[in-house]
């Protein structure tokens, strides 16, 4: 079970950004500085596909509504890419079955995923753009620093990413009214688009 805590620390960090994960863990252990790291996640075909997608996610998770799109699309990728990843870990450590691992790691990317696409539902009620850039530099420097951590101290880590997981689902919780009105507002306004484009196309001309 040694390799349970980095595990969930993996899934933890592939809810919030699944590219770095890759990159990050295949990076670290294509220049040696892991050998905790299975050799599929070192492949130089992984790594080009991986820091591509990276930068993608870089740019649409900065942009304001359009990081909730991204977030929608990536509501399945994400937690698919945190089982594999967990599976593959466990399989090269050989002290906790895949399929256990991979339910962990991507049960808890599930989670962590779900965080973060509702805060940033929230923080697109905010008419300025800089909270959705200084949100997603931050998450992206804590994937990166918790998983270069947990190579080494994946006990550690992992408490590290129970405790931003706990609080980031308080969170969501106590900014869902926040969420629910802007959900509310934007379905009325689709609503009001379709009724005003239906009104357009039977009205006669002039």
């Amino acid at each position: 079970m040694s390799v349970l805590p980095l595990v969930f620390t993996s899934g933890w960090a592939s809810g919030i950004n699944a590219y770095a994960v890759v990159l990050l863990f295949g990076i670290l252990g294509a220049t040696g500085v892991s050998e905790e790291v299975p050799a599929a996640l070192q492949r130089t075909d992984v790594l080009i596909v991986a820091g591509v997608l990276f930068l993608v996610e870089a740019v649409a998770d900065k942009v304001p509504y359009v990081d909730s799109v991204w977030d929608s699309v990536h509501t399945v990728i994400r937690p698919v890419a945190g089982g594999v990843v967990a599976a593959l870990l466990a399989g090269h450590n050989g002290s906790l079955p895949e399929l256990a691992a991979g339910a962990v790691g991507g049960s808890t990317a599930l989670l962590s995923h779900l965080v973060k696409a509702g805060t940033r539902i929230a923080v697109n009620t905010s008419p300025e753009p800089a909270s959705n850039i200084v949100l997603s530099i931050a998450e992206d420097l804590g994937v990166a620093a918790l998983i270069a951590f947990a190579v080494f101290h994946p006990v550690a880590a992992a408490v590290i990413a129970g405790t931003l997981l706990i609080a980031g689902i308080a969170l969501v919780i106590f900014l869902w009214s926040r969420i629910r009105r802007f959900l509310q507002r934007r379905r009325l306004r689709r609503e009001e688009k379709r009724r005003a484009a239906a009104e357009g196309v039977v009205a006669p001309p002039g």
